[in-house]
């Protein structure tokens, strides 16, 4: 399961140049008011760096932090709260690399479907060629 867990990170993470300021969490309807965007972002950063359940160490990271230097909030969380907050910003990270690889792997179908449902230039070719001796033969015919 922890594998699971960063190789799903990792895969997040891949798809930004720099995730500890780009990085974009799909939230549900559900939002929490207590934790920001900015302090989830480190958090998954902080765990594809430290290695899924370092939360002794994740701790320590946002108290030595610049960022959160006057957010007494993130401060005072204990060890299993952060814990808590990260298996529930994990399960968002895995549902939306659900939702991306379903919608790469349906725009890999439909460009399938799309080139094979358009002739090749070969075959464009052969019907140009074919079409104006046909024309020809109708013409004669009348």
């Amino acid at each position: 399961r922890k594998d699971e867990i960063m190789k799903a990170i990792g895969k997040k993470l891949d798809r930004y140049k720099n995730p500890w300021l780009e990085l974009k969490i799909q939230y549900g309807q559900n939002k929490g008011k207590l934790y920001n965007e900015e302090c989830d972002r480190f958090m998954i950063c902080m765990i594809h760096k430290l290695g899924y359940g370092n939360w002794d160490e994740l701790k320590a990271a946002f108290r030595t932090s610049p960022l959160f230097r006057f957010d007494w909030f993130v401060k005072s969380r204990t060890t299993q709260e952060l814990a808590r907050r990260c298996d529930t910003l994990i399960r968002l990270v895995e549902r939306e690399n659900q939702e991306y690889d379903e919608r790469e792997r349906q725009a890999r179908k439909e460009k399938k479907l799309a080139k094979s449902a358009t002739p090749s230039k070969r075959a464009l070719a052969r019907q140009q060629t074919e079409s104006p001796t046909s024309s020809l033969k109708k013409r004669k015919q009348r």
